[in-house]
């Protein structure tokens, strides 16, 4: 592009060109509600403070373990609470994790053949698909999802989500010996405040779901002080699914959006992690309702597959 110098003159530039009509699509599209004087102070002071509580940690040596949620708010639009920081992990400790990551899609895979086959079994699909378990289940998953992304209640799931997400957290800080100096919840996402971080503490919301850790603690002693209770088993198979709907949906959701949790321990690795955990919570569903279906027999079809799909292919490669 060639460099030259432009020359401007005082004369105004009158467009008399009719103006245009907006579209069918324009019209049907309703425009952005500017935030009123109010709104956008109250704006400012929030994420000042939030800004400012952060330093204050930064400086006492804490860490903030932060769950995004990039969504528009009806009443301030869309918020980014984020500064830019360092990568808390060095280039060699990335390129150590994204290797283990690679390693990690070997279980992966084999996890989920071993999965698949259990699950296409005759014995199985003729027995396991027609249990009542299995009914009440799939009803609980269904009744969750249809309400889910019908839209209702939607800020009301979410702040359960967020608060499902924190607290899982906090749980995995207490079972790490560390200590919690700060805690928030809102539709805008959260986060908590402590002295120690590790892969468990800040992967562990996306493959424990809290909520259906929450409804067997609740229900599981009922049937120990009331045996002969009516309907247990449906209703306890019932809530397990849709409790575990509730944070399959919301956790596939809430990935793609910048988690600072998946940054932080190097985004692909973190991502493998995820998938190996889920996979193993639905088999272990799987083996929990269905009596033909043991850990034995699963932990033993999945070693016979890793040999066959791995460890033999290389042994006769180096053989040769």
């Amino acid at each position: 592009m060639a460099r030259g110098r432009t020359t401007r003159t005082s004369k105004k530039r009158i467009d008399l060109r009719a103006p245009r009509k907006r579209s069918k699509k324009a019209r049907k599209t309703p425009l952005k509600r500017r935030p009123t004087l109010r709104e956008a102070l109250r704006t400012a002071d929030r994420v000042a403070r939030d800004r400012s509580n952060r330093r204050v940690h930064a400086r006492k040596g804490l860490r903030t373990i932060q769950a995004s949620l990039d969504i528009p708010l009806p009443e301030i639009g869309t918020i980014d609470f984020d500064e830019p920081e360092e990568h808390p992990l060095s280039m060699a400790e990335r390129v150590i994790r994204f290797i283990i990551g690679i390693l990690l899609t070997i279980p992966c895979a084999v996890t989920t053949i071993t999965l698949f086959q259990r699950v296409s079994e005759r014995d199985f699909t003729s027995k396991f698909w027609h249990t009542s378990e299995f009914f009440f289940f799939s009803i609980g998953c269904g009744i969750c999802a249809t309400w889910l992304l019908s839209g209702i209640f939607r800020k009301t799931w979410l702040y359960l989500y967020v608060l499902g997400h924190e607290l899982t957290h906090v749980i995995f800080i207490y079972l790490s010996f560390g200590k919690v100096s700060g805690f928030s919840v809102g539709l805008d996402g959260g986060y908590v405040v402590t002295n120690k971080s590790n892969v468990l503490i800040a992967l562990s919301p996306y493959f424990v779901p809290f909520w259906s850790l929450v409804a067997l603690l609740v229900l599981t002693p009922i049937s120990y002080f009331f045996p002969d209770l009516p309907h247990y088993r449906p209703v306890l198979f019932g809530v397990i699914g849709s409790t575990w709907t509730f944070h399959l949906l919301f956790t596939c959701w809430m990935i793609p959006r910048d988690q600072p949790d998946l940054k932080e321990n190097e985004t692909f690795f973190s991502l493998m992690l995820i998938i190996l955990a889920n996979i193993v919570l639905l088999s272990a569903l799987l083996c929990f309702a269905s009596p033909d279906l043991g850990w034995r027999d699963f932990v033993y079809n999945w070693y016979n597959n890793l040999l066959d799909l791995f460890v033999e292919p290389l042994v006769h490669r180096f053989d040769r």
